[in-house]
């Protein structure tokens, strides 16, 4: 396992840098996640607008303006964090030996903060003091859903984090009475379905109030979330965050099976959990696992590229909207269903039966995706758009 970068890169290609260390392996992928689900995103969006499946709303933007206070305040909080932060961990000794400590805490380089601060507010004013006019204008624009990407994918990425926080620590309850701010703050524990619920609520109004139809840009989205997810397990694989599966001591099914696909020991997981490694140098991460377990997130890799697969090669032939979400939450909710059965997780106990949190919202998915597909006739433009355009 490889907690950041730095180890990653010294392991492998035996390169001593440093400054990786910041680089969390776990946070890495899923900001790789992001940025290539944006695109698929954007891709299909374009597809669909081609279609005539969404249009464009026009709105004025005045052209010619001198930076405003606003700007010029945003920019400079955007320099400060940068520079407190980041640009702090080179400086203040010490730092680079736990940089997602640091990171997390209120220690920070307050000359880098304001000098980065004061940049970023020169670099805007700047930008606009060259377009500046004596007049302002008024511009008419077209803005087409496929513009608004970057947007969403802020909106998806903090409406995610805090809702995966937020059901995290409500499926950890003890742990988070113990240490509520720490627990909140912690960059461990984060629950994909409460990221997936919460970013969907925001994203709603978002939606309606830019007159965007949710259900035609859930359909559009729905081999985006897949690939993101898939793509985000790499990063609890890599890092070992604690999301694995339950103690796998059956024999090996099949002889040309790798040991490690079958049964894993997370050794340097980024949760320090498990016993010490004989011999270790790697610090804080020389703990392994006493017993090897299921490597979920693997097989949750491979199932959910599977998925994009599997939605990619059919989305043009899906004749009515919300049919692609449909699937897209069925097929999901069987995988993550099935996952839960060998993965390690808090469990409730009611009339008899003792589910997940994961299970409780899987099975929902489930049944919610049976019956959008069964209503999405009764509310579709696709069919007469497939039949013109095919």
């Amino acid at each position: 396992m490889y907690p950041n970068l730095y180890y990653l890169f010294k392991d492998l290609f035996h390169i001593d840098i440093p400054f990786l260390k910041i680089v969390n392996s776990f946070g890495f992928f899923v900001a790789l996640s992001f940025l290539v689900a944006a695109w698929v995103f954007s891709k299909e969006l374009k597809r669909k607008e081609a279609l005539g499946e969404f249009t464009y709303i026009e709105k004025i933007e005045q052209t010619g303006k001198p930076a405003s206070m606003a700007e010029l305040l945003l920019n400079f909080i955007l320099g400060f964090v940068f520079g407190f932060k980041i640009i702090g961990v080179f400086l203040l000794p010490g730092a680079l030996d736990n940089p997602q400590g640091f990171i997390f805490s209120s220690q920070g380089s307050w000359l880098a903060g304001l000098g980065l601060g004061l940049f970023f507010s020169w670099l805007k004013w700047r930008e606009k003091n060259k377009s500046k006019s004596e007049k302002p204008v008024d511009k008419t624009i077209r803005v087409w859903p496929s513009d608004r990407v970057s947007d969403i994918v802020i909106i998806s990425a903090v409406a995610g984090f805090i809702g995966a926080k937020i059901f995290d620590n409500l499926e950890n309850w003890d742990r988070f009475i113990q240490d509520p701010i720490g627990n909140m703050l912690s960059p461990s524990g984060l629950t994909f379905y409460g990221g997936l619920i919460l970013a969907t609520l925001v994203l709603w109004y978002y939606f309606s109030k830019n007159k965007i139809p949710f259900i035609r840009i859930a359909d559009a989205a729905a081999p985006a979330l897949i690939l993101a997810y898939g793509l985000g397990r790499i990063g609890c694989q890599v890092a070992g965050d604690g999301d694995w599966g339950i103690v796998n001591t059956f024999p090996k099914p099949f002889a040309w099976m790798p040991d490690w696909f079958w049964s894993f020991d997370y050794a340097h997981n980024v949760n320090s959990v498990g016993i010490p490694i004989p011999g270790c140098t790697w610090g804080e991460y020389c703990f392994k696992l006493p017993q090897g377990v299921f490597p979920t997130p693997l097989y949750e890799i491979i199932a959910s590229l599977l998925i994009f697969v599997i939605l990619w090669s059919i989305r043009k032939k899906i004749k009515y909207t919300g049919r692609m979400f449909a699937i897209y939450l069925i097929l999901n909710g069987i995988e993550r269903f099935s996952i839960e059965l060998i993965r390690v997780n808090t469990r409730y106990s009611f009339w008899g039966i003792h589910p997940s949190q994961a299970e409780l919202i899987a099975t929902f998915l489930f049944v919610f995706g049976i019956l959008l597909y069964w209503l999405s006739p009764k509310f579709s433009i696709n069919k007469a758009l497939y039949e013109k355009n095919k």
